[in-house]
């Protein structure tokens, strides 16, 4: 179905965002001139993902986390989307994806930002000097942030990392006591404040698991221990997107939901996306390269895991591991294990289509689909890998959760694995604002320019 408001570009290097003037988006398919398959992130669908998570967490903010690219799906188009729902805070792992916001235009008027991975000797003072809110995880990090402070001129925001269980990265509650008296003596100086305390859950995406009270209650100690350091924080935080949905006694001031924001589930066995008012914000398709007839007992793909059972049609779909598609997705093999889901005959939302597994290995470049003997697709015809639904066992329509459970992985994997030579395209920019709009222009031009 066209949609005008859809956004796209023309003639850009394979791997560039897509995010023109309206009216250019193509609903046929990707641009077999560019790359013969594209990533669709819909911007309307991660607007009203963060609403549905705010909805769930209606006493706390929400930091849309946008770590990895935004999971694979753009990283500044998807946090104007993210924060077109009502999120005031981002989250980032690493400093460079901090100072990459910043540098698109993203200031602290429209979003605090939080970044939370570094090692000794990161360039903290641009951190600092870019208002970003750095994470503190330990002692020596302690120093390291009052030394960028001091070069920097200015106070530096800091958030207190605990290790409350999940055994990584983080504060041990019994290194506390040096790490408070070290915050404290650089807050007196007015080198830190310190606006926030956090951890992060080891077994959220088991609701009920009784290590997600008991992380919480290490919180509320090392919460109480920083106040009476006289460093207590503005804010407490530790619902990822599972506790956001599932756990109210963890969403505190602040809730990071990340998966749920691109519209997957952290819980699947709980049921599909809509259940909690989400949807998939990303749709991978591709166009057949290759339809033709084969007989029967002929292999397919490396080492033959599969071989066609009858005359039938087979069908390459030109996206492999070298595009991220995980190649233990492949299908047949001794136990005949199911690969990938693809939707043939339909596009998502469409009436009619079937879904077809991978057959065979997934190569580099490529996988192959077995059509049947009365196949009537021809080369061109686009194909969908996963899109914005809920599911094969729901409605038909394969998600980044049916290709994990095809390859022993997790949603999370699928999409933030995608390759930066799958061009991205984002739609949906309608639901931006003027300001944010501008942002987007700004970074599609440093992007195209960096890319040419």
């Amino acid at each position: 179905m066209s949609d005008t408001r859809r956004t796209t570009s023309r003639g850009t290097p394979a791997g560039a965002p897509r995010t023109d003037p309206p009216g250019e988006h193509d609903p046929d398919g990707p641009d077999p001139r560019t790359y013969p398959a594209r990533a669709v992130v819909d911007l309307e669908a991660v607007r009203d993902n963060v609403r549905a998570l705010a909805g769930a967490a209606p006493s706390a903010a929400v930091m849309a986390v946008v770590k990895a690219d935004a999971y694979g799906h753009g990283l500044v188009p998807s946090a104007l989307g993210a924060l077109a729902g009502g999120a005031t805070w981002l989250g980032t792992a690493q400093p460079g994806e901090a100072l990459a916001l910043r540098a698109a235009g993203i200031g602290p008027d429209r979003a605090r930002i939080l970044t939370w991975l570094y090692a000794p000797g990161a360039a903290l003072r641009d951190l600092v000097e870019a208002d970003v809110d750095v994470s503190v995880a330990a002692r020596w990090a302690v120093d390291e942030v009052v030394a960028a402070a001091r070069a920097a001129g200015r106070t530096a925001r800091v958030h207190l990392a605990v290790d409350t269980g999940l055994g990584r990265n983080g504060i041990m509650p019994a290194d506390l006591p040096d790490v408070l008296d070290a915050v404290a003596r650089a807050r007196a100086e007015g080198a830190v404040q310190v606006v926030g305390m956090w951890s992060h859950l080891a077994f959220a995406d088991e609701p009920g698991h009784p290590t997600v009270a008991a992380q919480a209650d290490v919180l509320d100690d090392a919460v109480r221990r920083a106040e009476r350091a006289g460093v207590g924080p503005e804010l407490r935080h530790l619902a990822n997107s599972a506790a956001t949905l599932t756990a109210p006694r963890t969403h505190y001031d602040l809730v990071r939901p990340g998966l749920a924001v691109w519209g997957l589930t952290p819980v699947p066995q709980l049921g599909p996306p809509s259940r909690y008012g989400l949807r998939p914000a990303m749709t991978l398709e591709a166009r057949l390269a290759t339809v033709k007839r084969v007989p029967g007992g002929h292999g397919v793909s490396y080492s033959h895991h599969y071989t066609t059972p009858r005359d039938t049609t087979l069908g390459v779909v030109p996206l492999g591991y070298g595009d991220g598609i995980p190649r233990h997705a492949s299908g047949g093999g001794p136990a005949g294990t199911p690969g990938g889901p693809v939707l043939v005959g339909a596009r998502p939302g469409a009436p009619g289509g079937r879904v077809l597994r991978v057959a065979g290995r997934v190569c580099m470049d490529q996988l192959v689909l077995d059509l049947g003997p009365g196949a009537t697709e021809r080369a061109g015809d686009v194909v969908t890998l996963f899109g914005a639904g809920d599911g094969v066992e729901h409605d038909g329509v394969p998600t980044a959760e049916d290709w994990a459970q095809a390859a022993g992985t997790i949603s999370y994997e699928i999409t933030t694995r995608l390759g930066g030579r799958v061009p991205r395209e984002h739609v949906g920019v309608h639901v931006l604002d003027d300001g944010a709009r501008a942002i987007l222009a700004g970074h599609r031009s440093t992007e195209r320019t960096v890319r040419a």
